[in-house]
């Protein structure tokens, strides 16, 4: 069967077409108007616009809640955003890396595992991210419409703005618009963040995983020694290619998955409360539920594919020593004991956040913990309010 690892960022490739056209050679006048309109009004400018609103001394509890959770998102959004577009070359250099290591996919028992395995889960990945967030901004459609109709008017977040727009007419229907259009925004780019890091940790497991095959039946087949030794170098050079895509990997997400790791916990909390506490519409329940489930998202898949590829580097040292090799000469025996010592010292080095915070499920359940200590801070607050 044909092995193609970098299918599932072919839609992504197409996000940032649209989202950094300079990076593709697009240098007219007006692209750089139109990526500076991007970047200012929407990217930079919309988490204030809704931020500033917490201050209007006409927002009630529930508005706070929700224009509190839009802007944790927004903010996040923008933030990592910025830091995935920072290093698009070395998201491009891990596309050619895994096209590289694609070819090196010859036995059937490797065949299997990709077909069985990696395939899978590239598309349960990607399939359940992108049907989240096709459902809640789905379901944003009517919620927009309601709100539209509502009388007195209303607006998506009640966010400051430098004009009067409850006199109806193109005040209105403009600020309402450019916040609705700020949201789809929002929505696609944060599809590329919550994508790619998940997605890019299971090709390095998956790969890691079909090294280890083709190590461990190193030394077994009727080869002479000399093409037995050679083919050894030849899956030494596939390791480099691997540490090489691990290396990038590393500097794509850190900083993502720094920014994802606080806010999902401060988002988490606030939904939480805004349900339990303020919100009584069942329409606006079932969304925030959703969107709690989307955060949950945001982060889960991540902390799950780190520490998978964190099991795999663990397990290659073992596939290294399952192959037949000793029985082969004293060299080959040498680079054996000298590539185990180089993946164990690997093998020790885990995927961070920003340098601080390791990726694997603790890393989950302790911002679940986080995001639930805060709730039980509001609830609190909460009681003592009402006595």
């Amino acid at each position: 069967m044909l092995i193609d690892s970098t299918r599932g960022y072919r839609p992504l490739w197409r996000f940032f077409r649209v989202f950094a056209p300079t990076f593709f050679g697009a240098r007219s006048r007006a692209v750089y108007v139109y990526m500076a309109l991007l970047h200012l009004l929407i990217t930079a400018l919309f988490p204030i616009h809704v931020g500033l609103g917490l201050l209007l001394p006409t927002t009630t509890r529930a508005d706070l809640f929700r224009c509190l959770t839009m802007t944790m998102l927004s903010l996040s959004c923008s933030l990592k955003h910025y830091a995935q577009i920072w290093r698009l070359p070395d998201m491009l250099e891990i596309e050619r890396i895994l096209g590289q290591l694609d070819k090196c996919v010859q036995s059937e028992e490797e065949h299997q595992y990709y077909r069985n395995t990696l395939q899978k889960q590239m598309d349960r990945i990607t399939g359940c991210i992108y049907s989240s967030y096709v459902f809640v901004y789905g379901l944003s459609v009517p919620i927009a419409i309601f709100t539209l109709l509502t009388d007195p008017r209303k607006l998506l977040y009640d966010a400051y703005v430098p004009f009067d727009w409850r006199t109806g007419g193109l005040p209105y229907y403009g600020i309402f618009a450019y916040q609705y259009l700020c949201v789809l925004v929002k929505g696609f780019v944060g599809l590329t963040n919550d994508v790619y890091s998940p997605l890019t940790l299971c090709n390095v497991a998956g790969h890691m995983h079909l090294f280890s095959i083709r190590m461990s039946r190193l030394g077994y087949g009727k080869m002479p020694e000399s093409r037995t030794y050679q083919q050894q170098r030849l899956y030494f050079e596939d390791y480099r290619l691997l540490m090489r895509m691990l290396q990038l990997t590393r500097k794509i997400i850190s900083p993502v998955q720094l920014v994802q790791t606080v806010f999902c916990g401060l988002s988490m909390c606030i939904i939480v409360s805004n349900m339990t506490f303020y919100e009584l519409n069942n329409t606006v329940l079932v969304f925030n539920g959703f969107l709690l489930a989307v955060v949950c998202l945001q982060i889960f898949p991540s902390c799950y594919f780190a520490s998978v590829v964190t099991e795999q580097m663990e397990q290659l040292p073992y596939a290294i020593f399952s192959g037949n090799w000793y029985e082969q000469s004293r060299r080959y025996r040498q680079n054996v004991f000298v590539f185990t010592e180089l993946t164990l010292r690997h093998a020790e080095q885990p995927i961070m956040a920003g340098g601080l915070i390791v990726i694997n499920l603790n890393t989950f359940f302790a911002t679940v913990k986080m995001a639930y200590s805060l709730f039980a801070v509001v609830s609190q607050v909460k009681v003592n309010e009402s006595r």
